[in-house]
Order: C-alpha cells, then structure tokens, then sequence
C-alpha cells in the first residue's frame, strides 16, 4: 500500500518495468534480475548511483514513510475496523466483483449466444481450465475467460501450449471445444477483445446439436 500510495512503483523511480520484461522476455528470474540491473534506468536522477544502489535508496525511502507516516495511521486503527473490512473485502466486494464480471463479459457471452453459460464445476476449472460450459445435448463447449494482458505476456506460446494440452482434454471427455473470450477494459466497463470468437462459439453449438 504504502509502495503504490507514494508512487514508489513508478518508472521514475524504477523504470518502465512492464516494457522492460516484455524486450528481456527472461526464462529465469536470474536472467531478468541481470538485464534489470544491466539495462532498466528509471526516469528520475540516480546521482551517479548504480541500479542496485538506486533501489536502496528507494527501499530506504519506502521505510521512511512507513515509518514516520504509517505508524501514527496504523496504530488509530481499532480491532472492529479490522473486523469491518474483512467482511466488506469477503462480502461485499466479492459480490459486486461476480455481479461485475456476469454484467460484462458473461453476460455480453450470453446475449450474443442466446443460451445460458453454466459455471464451470470446481474439477472442471482445475483439470480443463474452464470458467463455464455450455451443454448441447450430450456434449459441453467450454468457455474460458482471460483479460487481454495474457495475450501480451511474455513467452505467451508457452502459456497457449499449456492451455492447448487442457483444453484438448476436454474436447476427448466432453466432446466440444474449448473457447478463450478475452476481455478488455473500455472505459469502466469489460468488453469482448475477440468478438470473433461469437461466431467461433455458434458453429460448436451447431455442429454439437446435429450430433446429439
């Protein structure tokens, strides 16, 4: 909290660390550790400091606000304040994060189809990596929702092989094909990245549908 409250993360202080993992693209975190100190520089005046050296300035100044700043915040904060957010974190928000979710994506996914998506079972979610299912006679189609930055991580071929083994599993055991929907933020909103993907979904219910 107190990282992101005093902007600490910014690229000023440490570079431009979504861009800069994405042209490293490290297959270890040893080798991302040594392109950072080797070629990220934030934005902001080092004073001749090196990489390292710069980041222990910011870790001292992190604890400075922490310090002098966060403790006289902290120790006003009473035990019911506590009990008070954890039920609003676990409740509340929660709540209104699924009614989110169901409004956009899920929702538009099912506007568009016309048919009702089911959640996936929790077996299904581990083995498949599905998020829902829609049946079709004796056959399920399987529908996975992810937000468009997986497409822009790094080694994303490895991500889509991983998802390609599982989803195949499904395709043998239910019997359709299993369907990425990315999402992408468009102004409060999440829409459909890949609207195409509808038309994708259609074909499968009625190619299912003559089967069954």
């Amino acid at each position: 909290m107190a990282f992101n409250r005093w902007q600490l993360n910014r690229p000023r202080y440490v570079g431009k660390l979504s861009e800069a993992i994405r042209l490293c693209a490290p297959g270890s975190m040893e080798e991302w550790r040594d392109y950072y100190f080797s070629q990220v520089k934030p934005e902001g005046e080092m004073f001749g400091q090196t990489m390292e050296q710069h980041l222990e300035e910011v870790g001292r100044r992190l604890y400075t606000k922490i310090s002098e700043q966060l403790q006289a915040e902290v120790s006003s904060i009473t035990e019911e304040d506590c009990i008070e957010y954890v039920r609003d974190v676990v409740l509340r928000r929660t709540y209104e994060g699924y009614e989110n979710e169901k409004k956009t994506v899920y929702g538009q996914l099912e506007k568009a189809l016309g048919v009702r998506l089911m959640p996936a079972p929790d077996k299904w979610d581990r083995s498949y990596n599905v998020d829902f299912y829609i049946p079709v006679g004796k056959y399920s189609i399987g529908i996975q929702i992810k937000p468009i930055t997986y497409y822009h991580t790094p080694e994303v071929h490895k991500w889509r092989q991983w998802m390609r083994k599982s989803h195949e599993h499904f395709r043998k055991k239910q019997g359709g094909r299993v369907f990425i929907v990315f999402s992408v933020k468009q102004g409060n909103n999440k829409v459909i990245a890949n609207p195409e993907v509808i038309a994708e979904i259609k074909e499968e219910i009625e190619r299912l549908s003559s089967e069954s």
